[in-house]
């Protein structure tokens, strides 16, 4: 059998540096999904790829689209018409915290 990918200690590593409290059991878990993950990542390293044009994009850039064109936009009052809350024609919101 060969050696896990990803160790308990690797884990908790991450865990760490993600500020991420985690149980024994959530560890090994993690242990075992992401290694799993990580196995399946090198596997397809191996793939032999070098017939293959590089892509920038997941789907044909040249598919038709529409030309970009300013068109009018929503009227306000209708924009907000179903707003929960409105002050001064604009959408009101509640503060955010930092």
């Amino acid at each position: 059998m060969a050696p896990p990918v990803l160790t308990r200690e690797d884990v908790l590593h991450v865990a760490r540096l993600a500020r991420l409290e985690l149980t024994e059991a959530e560890v090994e878990r993690f242990t075992t999904e992401l290694g799993a993950i990580i196995a399946y990542a090198s596997e397809i390293q191996r793939v032999d790829t070098g017939g293959v044009t590089p892509m920038s994009h997941a789907s044909s850039t040249e598919t038709a689209w529409r030309e970009d064109a300013p068109e009018a936009s929503l009227e306000r009052a209708r924009a907000l018409e179903n707003a929960p809350d409105v002050a001064a024609g604009l959408f009101r919101v509640p503060k955010v915290r930092g």
